[in-house]
């Protein structure tokens, strides 16, 4: 899952999306490149947690740790970019509704 963007579907940060940077056993480190960033990731149960796409390969995000700040940015805009693509599919569904 490490690459995969993901909802938090628990908790007060339910709903939120995030990038999965790490995982071990049933627990998955998140950051969203904001307020959690690659240094200071959320831990979450992966249960709690809704899988969105496929962003980065697995070697791509361990090269995050190398460069932080970077990481960080490159998060946020893969996020935000997420983030528009759905609200203009929604929007296009919603057209196509009679």
């Amino acid at each position: 899952m490490k690459g995969r963007l993901a909802f938090s579907k628990a908790g007060h940060d339910k709903g939120k999306l995030y990038l999965i940077i790490r995982e071990e056993g049933e627990r998955v480190w998140l950051a969203d490149g904001r307020t959690r960033g690659v240094l200071s990731p959320k831990k979450k149960n992966r249960k709690h947690i809704q899988p969105a796409g496929q962003e980065f390969s697995e070697e791509e995000v361990d090269l995050f740790f190398e460069k932080p700040a970077w990481a960080d940015n490159r998060i946020r805009e893969t996020i935000d970019r997420f983030l528009r693509r759905e609200m203009a599919q929604e929007d296009r569904t919603e057209c196509e509704q009679p």
